[in-house]
């Protein structure tokens, strides 16, 4: 699975960029990141890599060639990468969840048997199950999310895009993305997260890409990315809370929220002990 960009620069108008020569490499991390303020060219690149828009200069590469523009091709490009988008009511449209997530693969012309399998595998995937037979109207903005994601694996993708998937959900439906998409790559899924929610990056990507009006910032694993508070200051961005308690209080520098509560418990309970 290999999903790249190759000095890729994309514009709306002939002679004005919104993306300027990006050289990006997907198979970097399981779950990779484009980080950025709004505005920095996030869904345009996410819109260039599904060959929705066409760059004016360089190109897409899947799995080491350039990607084609013809119907035939995209399909099949469509089916090996699939995106899922920031307002999920603009891919769900039908009316009860079971027949949206059909509807790809009755286009494809397979098997209502083979349709039934991955419907129910895609669902149990999102731990959507008991949606099934709802009606669309009657879910919440975070079920109507799980729902789209739903739609995009049933197809068997080898890469997911998710373009700002915590956007509008609440604490709770959050936490459930953040175990969403830890369950995708460990199905084998790379996953590509496009986000401005700096904690929930560092808690799910192990690869990113910070941009800043088009042009690529920095890159790197978490560590060295987010330890560069001056570069994130540049592109819009803070600090991960995480981040900032080890460079500003001198904590360890913890990978999750559970990690650094589950050592503050310990280290509570061993001060508790020790006075007693």
């Amino acid at each position: 699975m290999s999903l790249s960009t190759s000095d890729l620069s994309v514009g709306y108008q002939r002679d004005v960029a919104v993306l300027h020569g990006l050289n990006l490499d997907f198979s970097r991390g399981q779950v990779t990141a484009i980080l950025g303020a709004n505005g920095c060219g996030k869904s345009t690149l996410f819109m260039t890599l599904l060959g929705i828009l066409k760059p004016q200069s360089g190109e897409v590469r899947w799995q080491g060639r350039p990607i084609g523009y013809g119907k035939k091709e995209l399909r099949a490009l469509r089916q090996r990468v699939s995106m899922v988008f920031q307002d999920p009511d603009q891919q769900i449209f039908y009316t009860d969840v079971e027949s949206d997530i059909a509807f790809a693969l009755r286009n494809l012309g397979m098997s209502e048997a083979v349709i039934a399998s991955r419907i129910e595998q895609a669902l149990a995937l999102v731990d959507g199950t008991a949606l099934k037979t709802m009606p669309v109207q009657y879910l919440s903005h975070g079920q109507k999310k799980r729902v789209a994601i739903a739609g995009a694996l049933v197809l068997e993708a080898d890469m997911l895009l998710l373009d700002e998937p915590t956007a509008g959900l609440d604490p709770a439906g959050r936490s459930q993305m953040m175990a969403l998409i830890r369950r995708i790559s460990e199905s084998g899924r790379r996953v590509v997260v496009s986000s401005h929610d700096i904690d929930f990056i560092y808690e799910v990507c192990d690869y990113l890409y910070v941009l800043s009006k088009g042009h690529l910032l920095a890159e790197g694993t978490r560590r060295e990315v987010f330890l560069q508070p001056d570069m994130l200051t540049r592109a819009g961005l803070v600090q991960p809370w995480l981040v900032r308690l080890h460079q500003e209080l001198g904590y360890p520098l913890y990978e999750s929220e559970q990690a650094f509560f589950d050592s503050a418990r310990h280290a509570h309970g061993k001060q508790h002990k020790e006075a007693v």
